[in-house]
């Protein structure tokens, strides 16, 4: 090394990186919510649909999206980081646009011609419509499911080849804030969008935003030693890992992990057991929030008093979230823990606070006779909190991948976890659309709440215990840092 890289400045290039992965995570989940922010005011009176025909649809995603992640993160690994990921945008963008055709689709089968028509049918008619718009739009759902799918081995690929362990949690809550931040923008553009232009084109503005977001992709990223961005300096603090196991050194690259004996390591059962327990809450929150508070409150998407509502939600959940990437590395820094130790510690902290949307229903129904709508701030704010703390847990538990395992692997095993994070969020969406429809219909009661309510209070109190559960499986499957080695 000479002399002028040694006393260089160090270039600061991996924040702009994780800034591309910010805006990409941002997109991602915008082209996720477009759907459940139109799909009571705008969608479901033209398709006559139910909760349970919305509940299929987000089900469907999540079951694709489990399947695809299982290969997607191999096919990252195996196709490179910077193709892969051109790749996964660029699908999820064409099938965010899809879905602008549905409708079109729908007419075009049973024989109407217009928008109109559709809402006005009764009967048999409106069955038949709802059932085959139904099946066009989940063939669209699967499309941005396969490409969604490599959104997160991706990202979480470039984190490890552009940190160092020290810094990766706090790079993880960075650009997995764009999660939070694409669920803030979503409810403030894509209701007026539908408003002024229809649905379908808001599902179009939104989706080619990814096809933008390639562009830079395509200019910015190289790996780092290939990066005419990136100086010896910064090189050096990204490589600074290096000297403390072979299993993290420059061999990685001439060797690989086999798929197969991916599934051989307790590491990896404790980070698919993590994610199994703790997605769906994530989705079920992003993708239900919105028909929550038609159903309790009367609010729609298109209000003011909605917007600002989900606006504020997860803008709580992007600041707070941030900090949760930072913590273990402040445990890191005054005890001199392991990352592992200090993320489990933080993981830890964080499985209590979802404990909060236990008082959501009770709290909300209380104020709603003194307040009316306005008391549903309170269940939005306790709510915020339980998604703050599960985008401060995704961060870490990303990380705990990138800590024990060589970089040859890590797309691969955050393929594996999101599988199971995907069938988790499956049987929560899908068990979620089945007991708000049985309990409208039957009034169904559970303790002190009745029909779609107390189905409501009964899925909240799932959440609020899913964490601590999954924080208790993983720390008995892994309870000590241990590094893989090829």
């Amino acid at each position: 090394m000479s002399v002028n890289n040694v006393t260089e400045k160090m270039s600061n290039y991996r924040w702009y990186i994780c800034a591309l992965l910010f805006v990409a995570t941002t997109v991602n989940y915008l082209d996720r919510q477009v759907l459940s922010l139109t799909f009571d005011e705008f969608i479901k009176p033209e398709f006559h649909w139910d909760d349970n025909i919305y509940g299929n649809i987000t089900g469907l995603f999540s079951f694709v999206y489990a399947i695809c992640m299982l290969f997607a993160g191999r096919f990252v690994d195996w196709m490179g980081t910077r193709r892969g990921f051109l790749w996964a945008i660029g699908v999820w963008s064409g099938g965010a646009c899809l879905h602008a055709f549905c409708g079109i689709a729908t007419e075009a089968w049973v024989g109407m011609e217009s928008a109109a028509e559709l809402t006005a049918a009764v009967g048999d008619t409106a069955v038949i419509i709802a059932t085959v718009s139904m099946y066009f739009f989940l063939a669209a759902r699967c499309v941005l499911a396969l490409g969604e799918s490599g959104n997160f081995p991706a990202a979480i690929k470039v984190t490890a080849e552009y940190f160092p362990k020290k810094d990766r949690a706090f790079a993880t809550s960075i650009f997995n804030a764009g999660a939070s931040v694409g669920a803030l923008a979503a409810p403030l553009t894509i209701p007026n969008l539908a408003k002024v232009y229809g649905w379908e084109m808001a599902f179009i503005i939104i989706g080619a935003l990814g096809f933008v977001w390639m562009g830079f992709w395509v200019f910015m990223y190289s790996a780092p030693r290939n990066s005419r961005f990136v100086n010896q300096a910064e090189i050096d603090y990204i490589e600074q890992d290096h000297d403390e196991s072979p299993s993290v050194g420059v061999a990685d690259s001439e060797k690989k992990m086999p798929f197969w004996k991916c599934f051989s390591y307790r590491q990896t059962w404790a980070f698919a057991v993590g994610k199994f327990m703790t997605d769906g809450v994530w989705w079920f929150f992003l993708f239900w929030t919105p028909s929550y508070l038609t159903a309790q409150f009367g609010i729609k998407t298109s209000d003011s008093l909605g917007q600002w509502m989900i606006f504020t939600l997860y803008a709580i959940t992007t600041a707070l979230s941030i900090y949760g990437g930072k913590l273990p590395t402040i445990f890191m820094q005054r005890t001199g823990s392991n990352p592992y130790a200090a993320r489990m510690r933080a993981m830890l902290i964080f499985a209590f606070f979802p404990l909060c949307v236990l008082f959501a229903q009770p709290l909300g129904s209380c104020f709603a006779e003194s307040f009316g709508r306005n008391a549903a701030w309170v269940p939005i704010l306790l709510i915020s909190l339980g998604c703050a703390a599960h985008q401060s847990w995704s961060a870490n538990i990303f990380s705990t991948v990138s800590d024990m395992f060589p970089k040859v692997a890590i797309a691969s095993i955050t393929g594996i976890g999101g599988m199971a994070g995907g069938f988790g969020s499956l049987i929560l969406q899908k068990s979620a659309g089945k007991l708000f429809t049985h309990a409208e219909a039957t009034q169904m009661q559970f303790l002190g709440f009745e029909g779609k309510p107390a189905g409501y209070f009964i899925i909240f109190c799932i959440c609020a215990f899913a964490y601590l559960i999954g924080w208790a499986i993983i720390k008995s499957l892994v309870p000590k840092y241990k590094l893989i080695e090829l």
